[in-house]
């Protein structure tokens, strides 16, 4: 395992709310802006999540691939679209988005349900 990715979520959260208490009003119209992107339309939750984990891998923000891959393994996503999702990411973003591409698979594995406990 390259990185836990729920630590880093887990963590980048804790330091995030920092920056929400002291620029509440700002972080306020962030969390709007996010809630309306996301809210399903033309397009579907999951769909926009892994246009956002594209993004993510492109730009190359660790946090945002910890967030992203959270997200869309909670909206419903499969390891498929997310391959063919970060594909695409590639082919925008080359080399290092290659690099951090292999880095969203790894964090979107690590968001999987645990699998029920025997009885």
């Amino acid at each position: 395992m390259l990185k836990n990715w729920q630590n880093i979520a887990t963590e980048m959260s804790v330091l995030l709310k920092e920056v929400r208490t002291g620029a509440p009003d700002a972080m306020k119209g962030f969390s709007q802006l996010a809630a309306g992107a996301l809210k399903a339309g033309a397009l579907d939750t999951k769909t926009k999540e892994l246009i956002a984990m594209a993004i993510s891998v492109t730009v190359r923000c660790d946090p945002c691939i910890a967030f992203h891959a959270k997200a869309a393994r909670a909206a419903g996503a499969t390891r498929e679209e997310l391959l063919e999702t970060v594909a695409t990411a590639i082919y925008m973003g080359a080399g290092p988005a290659y690099m951090y591409a292999a880095q969203a698979i790894e964090a979107f594995d690590q968001f999987e349900p645990a699998a029920p406990a025997a009885e």
